[in-house]
């Protein structure tokens, strides 16, 4: 199954890199199999250290701009057994080392190679807020959002209209700022 995430990497020179990411993962929650697109930082990333952290969430305004653009990290991370770096705030954390990468066995060049990771380390830090129609919006919403060059901007507006709907009936404060984040990107 694919879980909705939060991933963090760093680089080389210890800069980190927040993204949001589906890694497909066992009902165990031990097997993790990330497939970032080579043009990501995550990717880059990724292939330096094989280490990162796997974030569940509900702090779906980070997941919005995480989604859209680059995110100040300096005081929302911390280190981690030395090598990983987890996000302060978040519900439950994954420590993860790449053990495998696989590619396309015919072109050896799929946009998006599967990292295979093995669990080191796992972390519970607060309880999940719970179901929430709006904050499954935002996730949606965001998903959507990073697909503009894809579908094109009038599209991505089409289908993000029935997610503004939840988000303005169940919705919180948080809910609204990451709407108006996406809405603003989306709209140029």
């Amino acid at each position: 199954m694919i879980l909705e995430a939060i991933v963090t990497t760093r680089d080389a020179n210890g800069r980190v890199n927040i993204a949001p990411m589906g890694p497909r993962v066992d009902e165990s929650l031990t097997s993790f199999t990330l497939k970032p697109f080579r043009s990501s930082q995550t990717f880059s990333n990724l292939r330096e250290s094989s280490c990162a952290v796997v974030h569940v969430t509900d702090d779906v305004e980070l997941l919005a701009a995480a989604a859209i653009g680059k995110v100040e990290a300096t005081s929302i991370v911390e280190t981690v057994l030395g090598r990983w770096v987890k996000l302060v705030d978040c519900c439950r954390w994954f420590a993860v080392e790449v053990i495998q990468w696989s590619d396309d066995p015919f072109t050896g060049e799929q946009p998006r190679p599967e990292a295979t990771c093995r669990m080191v380390h796992r972390g519970e830090q607060r309880p999940m807020f719970g179901l929430s129609r709006a904050k499954h919006a935002i996730v949606e919403a965001a998903i959507v959002a990073t697909r503009i060059e894809l579908l094109g901007r009038d599209e991505v507006k089409k289908q993000m209209q029935p997610l503004r709907v939840l988000v303005e009936k169940t919705g919180g404060a948080s809910e609204y700022r990451a709407w108006q984040r996406l809405e603003a990107f989306v709209d140029g």
